[in-house]
């Protein structure tokens, strides 16, 4: 392969001969991006397409059923339903869908491919969107009661004129996330204490200048407790007992997809934890998980409790909230299994 990195041809060749490694995995072998896998593909079992989410949204219910995708680094979410109550924004748009509930960042979608893949008699096929660096923003794919004919209309009238089997990938300037320490934490104390929304919690931390993570680890034992090492496979172990409707956000730079309701089929293997419901999937790396905390965030409702796991690099991987409708308290289960988690005391979490 040559020192610029490998060529389109390169990048199929390798491909053919690791076929059962996972896609990021491969991309990470070779030092190109996922967006630069499919991109060497165009022509043969890809084609581009425009990467407007707006513009697929509008279309999106003509799919019919398919599964949503969207991930990080450490865990896939994935939601089996339709794209409906849609919200077009210019910098985000919403799907506010019994099954597929998304919050997008448009600005930050900039490539898409519609991809074909066949292996035996089975054909796979994929709406798959990418930020400018080449990391994956979402994935649609069609499902054998997915409408066929709508997802071809689609690719056809999303069809871009440049086909090029090259990629040349961005670096995605990443916003600060705020002082890991140096800031006032009476102050964050104070400000922590006024809200009455817990959307208020992006500005307060914006205007106090303080990252996330650090702000949680700081606030206090009154706002944010430390869970214990391997707490979410007891959560989820709670969570079928009790059949508590959660909600269950996971998020990269461009989507945030939420799931909304009990969960049943929890499935570990190897590093990962699975939940394998009907219309609900979610892949989880446990071992990625380096702090978890239960977070309590003052509301006009009443507080609200969340449970957050951060990586070791203090960057947020999936996020637990009980369902609850603007104007109503919290559910009084959900808080219960909450603070029935084990937990890590303040010695231990310092």
């Amino acid at each position: 392969m040559s020192n610029i990195g490998p060529t389109p041809s390169e990048i199929r060749a390798y491909r053919t001969e690791n076929s059962k490694l996972r896609e990021r995995d491969i991309a990470k072998n070779l030092g190109v991006s996922e967006a630069a896998l499919v991109a060497a593909e165009v022509g043969i079992s890809a084609v581009r397409i425009d990467a407007s989410p707006n513009r697929m949204l509008e279309r999106a219910p003509e799919l019919g059923v398919v599964m949503a995708l969207s991930r990080n680094e450490s865990a896939v979410h994935e939601k089996i339903g339709v794209y409906e109550k849609i919200e077009i924004g210019e910098r985000t748009s919403l799907t506010l869908g019994e099954n597929i509930d998304l919050r997008i960042f448009n600005w930050v979608w900039a490539h898409a491919f519609a991809v074909t893949k066949t292996d035996g008699d089975t054909v796979r096929r994929s709406l798959q969107y990418f930020d400018k660096s080449g990391e994956a923003i979402h994935k649609i794919h069609l499902r054998p009661e997915s409408n066929l004919e709508g997802y071809e209309r689609l690719v056809a009238d999303f069809r871009l004129e440049d086909q090029s089997q090259e990629f040349t990938a961005e670096v995605f300037t990443k916003l600060p996330s705020g002082r890991k320490d140096g800031f006032d934490v009476a102050a964050l104390r104070d400000q922590w204490s006024k809200m009455t929304d817990t959307h208020e919690f992006f500005g307060m931390l914006r205007k106090l200048d303080v990252d996330r993570c650090a702000a949680v680890r700081a606030v206090g034992e009154d706002f944010a407790w430390k869970l214990t090492d391997g707490v979410i496979a007891e959560f989820f172990q709670k969570s079928v007992e009790t059949q508590v409707n959660l909600m269950c956000f996971v998020a990269n730079r461009g989507i945030v997809q939420i799931h909304t309701g009990p969960v049943s089929n929890i499935q570990p293997m190897g590093p990962w934890i699975n939940v394998m419901d009907p219309s609900f999937h979610l892949h989880l790396r446990m071992d990625h998980i380096a702090e978890a905390w239960a977070v309590r965030k003052p509301t006009k409702d009443g507080h609200v409790t969340s449970i957050e796991a951060y990586d070791a690099d203090g960057e947020m991987i999936i996020q637990f909230f009980g369902k609850r409708k603007e104007g109503n308290a919290e559910m009084a289960e959900w808080r219960s299994l909450v603070e029935s988690l084990s937990t890590t005391s303040a010695a231990e979490a310092a």
